[in-house]
């Protein structure tokens, strides 16, 4: 495609018309920069041309810099775009529907007049793939809406929408009519004749609000300290509209150019660009033809009003999906209705709902007495007790009475899906939707294929997760699934450490420091210490050779469930819910290792994290290996969506091609010869750490039911 095709330009009634048209989002990728100034040129030589319109073509205005190019070699343009659109002679509208983000607002601040459609969003996001903005936007937008908003903007890199924008003073009208073309001409032809052209870089009358507010910026430092911590891009921010506060904008630009070029080949950008690209890869499943027809998804119903049931409901509403919500007993069905009532309620309370909305969402979400009641549903979401016996039960009832093609999905965060299928005689129709708790907040949802699930029902099922918000990845059937499975010896280590002499507010401290926003141990007493417990004695029942952990046991054993019973590893107020190391929990630790034979001993912070991490990687290598998962970026995908690991450390694989296959193979084959059987290496692992590749381009090569 070349920059004609990509750029447009056109003259209706004395005003040139420059249209991007770079599909699918008009990303300012290699060619559009140069047809833009190409097309500025043209409306500028054109005496006829009295000013000018710059907009998108589909879906978007300009969603912002071709991401791809990042961290590649490339020469310093002569020229920018923004510069040329800065010292245009005439005057310059954009005219943004759907995203203008990063590069993209960036574009429109340059223009002299900005307007929108009310859907339309704009932002400057680079924080969120390690970098700043760098055309301008550090410098233009505290200049446009002062630099206390601009700040909170650019740091939390959040999208605003055209109504706040223009609050703000970022966009100077919103136009409702259907066509953004037209009201643009027209909004063009009838500022033609201003003068002077009001251009952003000139406004500094918002800046002198910083000089009273001395402490503005490190205020901002502050806020941000503990969410921000290990990362260099919020901090660079702060500095570049900083800047534009003390320096004039010639000197601002610069300032922003030198700390965009300190983060652009940072370890943390490199991180954060790969986990959005893994995040994009992760919808993909290899050989499905774009041709297939997938089974459609109007309504919805979910067996189950507990916690996750009704959080399952609630996605399905808060996207317009009508879902039908069926319980064992009515009690436990009010109760049910009661909670996603309530759970609405907080969030309007927080301020992230709006009660209009609520009042929306709601009436979605139907409480039947019966399954007749949901036999005309598209899919079924069982979400009961985790528990076999249970959800057969539960399957063969839907087999009954759910009309033919349905589709059947077991929220089972472990079970075996082959097994629950057999309870039908639609196997071809039965998979796993596993949801992460609770559900309507968490994004992640694994969708778990059957030996006999159709590929209609999996990529249905994907769809359906993408459409409800969330990010569905797909998991082979197995113990633990992949998500849960990978993440099992990172469990089972953190508990050992305890027996071997590691505190578990040390091993807590050591994952905070690393990135993560809680400890392992805080994270457990917070899901309670009763669900891991349960899945303890399943495992234990069905392998004679499993190695127990009795101190945990016996923290449940003694009611100390964590946060819901006042105690579990840390002890809690009944004000608060911040945790207190609790002697009790070390002399139960103690007594345990002593009974065991265990010599306790001192643990450093980075033998702590590795033990707990590459016992996770080797796990990884073996699902892989048994083509469980398809990419290990799918795993490091739910790693970062399910288990909190830090963005800017990329992900679990990602992290671990950091330290070396090498040196990971090396350390696991170390505490083979230490600790025996679990820690035995993965074929896979080796022979990457043989080639000196990288963990993070892993491909399963046998995957299974595609």
């Amino acid at each position: 495609m070349s920059e004609q095709t990509r750029v447009r330009f056109e003259v209706v009634d004395g005003i040139g018309v420059i249209t991007v048209d770079n599909p699918p989002v008009n990303a300012l990728g290699p060619g559009v920069p140069e047809g833009i100034m190409a097309a500025l040129e043209r409306g500028e030589a054109d005496s006829g041309v009295k000013a000018m319109v710059l907009m998108g073509a589909g879906r978007s205005f300009i969603a912002g810099a071709d991401i791809r190019q990042f961290g590649k070699p490339r020469p310093a343009p002569a020229r920018r775009t923004y510069d040329v659109l800065d010292q245009a002679g005439k005057p310059i509208v954009a005219a943004i529907h759907g995203y203008a983000l990063g590069g993209g607002l960036e574009n429109a601040l340059a223009c002299h007049y900005r307007i929108a459609v009310p859907s339309a969003k704009v932002g400057l996001p680079e924080v969120n793939i390690g970098i700043i903005p760098g055309g301008g936007g550090t410098q233009r937008l505290p200049r446009l809406i002062g630099p206390k908003a601009a700040v909170e903007m650019i740091v939390s890199g959040r999208h605003v929408s055209a109504a706040e924008a223009k609050t703000l003073g970022i966009i100077d009208e919103i136009v409702a009519g259907k066509d953004l073309r037209a009201e643009a001409i027209a909004y063009a032809r009838r500022v033609a004749d201003r003068r002077p052209l009001p251009r952003v870089r000139d406004m500094t009358h918002k800046l002198a609000a910083a000089a009273s507010d001395a402490g503005l910026f490190e205020t901002v430092r502050k806020s941000i300290a503990r969410k921000a911590r290990n990362q260099k891009a919020p901090y660079h921010c702060i500095a570049a509209v900083e800047a534009a506060t003390r320096e004039p904008f010639e000197q601002g630009i610069q300032t922003e150019r030198r700390l965009f070029s300190e983060l652009e080949n940072s370890d943390e950008a490199r991180a954060l660009r790969y986990a959005f690209f893994a995040e994009r890869e992760v919808t993909r499943i290899p050989g499905l033809s774009k041709d297939l027809v997938l089974p459609e998804i109007k309504s919805a119903a979910v067996i189950g009003a507990g916690t996750m049931g009704g959080g399952i409901a609630m996605c399905c509403a808060d996207f317009g999906i009508p879902v039908k919500v069926l319980e064992a007993s009515p009690e436990a069905l009010a109760k049910g209705m009661q909670r996603i009532r309530d759970n609405y309620a907080i969030s309007v309370k927080r301020g992230s709902l709006e009660q209009a909305e609520m009042e929306q969402r709601l009436p979605r979400i139907q409480p039947v007495d019966s399954y007749q009641a949901i036999a005309e549903c598209d899919v079924v979401i069982e979400a009961v007790f985790e528990e076999m016996a249970v959800k057969k039960e539960v399957f063969a009832k839907l087999d009954a009475v759910i009309k033919p093609g349905a589709i059947l999905l077991t929220n089972s965060s472990a079970l075996d899906i082959d097994a629950i299928a057999r309870a039908t005689r639609r196997a071809p129709q039965v998979a796993g939707a596993h949801f992460f708790s609770p559900a309507n907040v968490m994004k992640l949802l694994e969708v778990v294929v059957g030996e006999q699930s159709a590929i209609e029902t999996v990529a249905a099922a994907m769809k359906l997760g993408r459409a409800i918000g969330k990010i569905s990845v797909y998991a082979g059937n197995c113990d633990g699934f992949v998500a849960n499975r990978s993440r099992a010896p990172f469990n089972t280590e953190m508990n050992l450490m305890v027996e071997e002499g590691a505190s578990p507010e040390a091993i807590d401290q050591v994952m905070v420091d690393f990135g993560y926003p809680m400890g392992p141990f805080a994270v457990s007493d917070l899901a309670g210490l009763d669900i891991s417990y349960a899945s303890r004695k399943r495992r234990a029942a069905a392998d004679p050779g499993y190695r127990k952990l009795p101190i945990p046991d016996r923290l449940v054993e003694l009611g100390r469930k964590g946060q819901k019973t006042g105690a579990g590893w840390y002890r809690y107020d009944p004000s608060d819910r911040t945790p207190h190391p609790d002697p009790e929990v070390q002399r139960i630790i103690r007594e345990t290792a002593l009974a065991m034979g265990i010599e306790q001993r001192a643990f450093a912070g980075d033998e702590i994290l590795r033990r707990l991490l590459f016992s996770s990687v080797n796990e990884a290598c073996k699902i892989l290996e048994e083509g469980k998962a398809l990419r290990a970026s799918d795993i490091d995908v739910m790693w970062l969506h399910g288990f909190g690991f830090p963005r800017y450390r990329g992900g679990l694989m990602f992290w671990a091609d950091r330290v070396g296959s090498r040196a990971v193979c090396d350390q696991v084959e170390a505490w083979y010869q230490r600790y025996g059987a679990r820690w035995q290496p993965s074929s896979l692992l080796r022979d990457v750490a043989r080639r000196g590749g990288d963990l993070r381009e892993i491909k399963s090569a046998s995957i299974q039911a595609i």
